[in-house]
C-alpha cells in the first residue's frame, strides 16, 4: 500500500529535519527517512561529539598550565573511556530531543533506506512513500583514499567509535578535520603526526591563519609532515606503517587517520532515474532556491557542495 505525504525529507540530518518541522507549521503533512540515527553528521559523529573532544583536551592542557598559576596539584589520570561513553550519553539524549521535536511537529518519520523510483516515489525497504515535493539532505561521507592497504585506517567516524586512546597515530589530510583531530589526540597524551600533501595546513584559509596553526600544531606536540603524499599502508611488527611518494616509510602507528576530504551521500539513490543531474563529484546541482531541474525535488545541505557542515 502506498502511503502519501505532502512532502518527505530523505536524510534526517539538520537541513532534512529542519524543512520537514517548517513544512509542518504550515501545515503540510511531512515525513523524515532516515538510515542511521536522528541528527545526522553532526551530532552523530561531526561537530558535537568533536566538541566533547576537544574541550576534553583543553582541559587536559589547562592541567599542564596550572604550576605557572601557582596550582600545586598533579595532573590527574584521564580515562578515554569514561570520557567516549559520557560523550555517547549525550549524543543518544540529543537523539532522543530530535525524536520528540518531530512527534511534537506531528512530523512522522521512518528508518531506514530511501531509493527514489521516480520523481515523486520512494521505496524504503520495501514500502512505498509518495510526495509532490521530495528534498534530499542526505549529507556525506569520508573520503578513503584509492591506495593499497587503505582499509587497515580509519575515518573520522572510525575515530568517534575507538573505545581506547591509540598512543601513537597519524593524521593524514590537511583540513580542519585533520587539524582538529591532531590537536584533541596530542592534547589527551597521544603521540600525533600530521601529514600534508602541500606545503602548509587549512590552504582554503588566510595565509596568516596557516602560519599560526602550523605553529600552535608544532609547539604542543604535534609533527607535522608537509609534502607528504601516501602510496600505501601496511601492516608490520609493531602497527602500521605509511608509505610516501618520497619513499619514505613512517611508523608504526597503533591508528591511521584518513581525513582527506569528504563527498556526498548521493549513491544508489534512485536520482539518475527520477531525472536529477550531479556534478562531477556527485553532488547534487540546483538553483539558488534549492531546487533541482526536476519540478518538486529539492536538495539541501552537504549533498549540494556548496556551505557544507553544519558550523559554517
Amino acid at each position: 500500500m502506498t502511503q502519501e505525504y505532502d512532502l518527505i525529507a530523505i536524510g534526517g540530518g539538520s537541513a532534512g529535519l529542519a524543512a520537514a518541522q517548517r513544512a509542518a507549521e504550515y501545515g503540510a503533512r511531512a515525513l523524515v527517512i532516515e538510515r542511521g540515527l536522528l541528527g545526522g553528521t553532526c551530532v552523530n559523529v561531526g561537530c558535537v561529539p568533536k566538541k566533547v573532544m576537544w574541550h576534553a583536551a583543553e582541559l587536559a592542557q589547562a592541567f599542564r598550565d596550572a604550576p605557572d598559576y601557582g596550582f600545586s596539584a598533579a595532573s590527574p589520570a584521564h580515562d578515554w573511556a569514561t570520557l567516549v561513553d559520557n560523550r555517547e550519553n549525550y549524543i543518544r539524549r540529543l537523539n532522543g530531543i530530535y525524536e520528540r521535536n518531530l512527534n511534537n511537529r506531528s512530523v512522522d518519520w521512518v528508518s531506514g533506506t530511501a531509493k527514489l523510483l521516480d520523481a515523486k516515489t520512494i521505496d524504503v525497504d520495501g514500502v512505498v512513500y509518495t510526495a509532490p515535493h521530495i528534498i534530499i539532505a542526505t549529507g556525506g561521507e569520508p573520503v578513503v583514499p584509492d591506495v593499497p592497504g587503505a582499509e587497515l585506517g580509519m575515518t573520522s567516524d572510525g575515530f568517534f567509535a575507538l573505545t581506547e586512546r591509540p598512543q601513537n597515530v597519524a593524521l593524514v589530510g590537511s583540513g580542519y578535520i585533520a587539524v582538529e583531530l591532531a590537536g584533541i589526540l596530542s592534547g589527551l597524551g597521544s603521540d600525533t603526526r600530521l601529514f600534508a600533501r602541500y606545503d602548509s595546513v587549512l590552504r582554503s584559509m588566510d595565509p596568516m591563519l596557516q602560519e599560526a596553526v602550523l605553529e600552535a600544531l608544532e609547539s604542543h606536540g604535534v609533527a607535522v609532515q608537509l609534502h607528504s603524499i601516501p602510496t600505501d599502508l601496511k601492516e608490520a611488527d609493531g602497527g602500521l606503517v605509511l608509505c610516501t611518494e618520497a619513499g619514505s616509510e613512517f611508523g608504526p602507528f597503533d591508528a591511521v587517520i584518513w581525513a582527506i576530504g569528504r563527498r556526498p551521500l548521493t549513491a544508489d539513490m534512485g536520482l539518475e532515474t527520477a531525472g536529477v543531474t550531479l556534478d562531477k563529484k556527485g553532488y547534487i546541482c540546483v538553483d539558488k532556491y534549492q531546487q533541482t531541474d526536476v519540478t518538486g525535488i529539492y536538495a539541501l545541505g552537504d549533498v549540494t557542495g556548496q556551505a557544507e557542515l553544519t558550523p559554517v
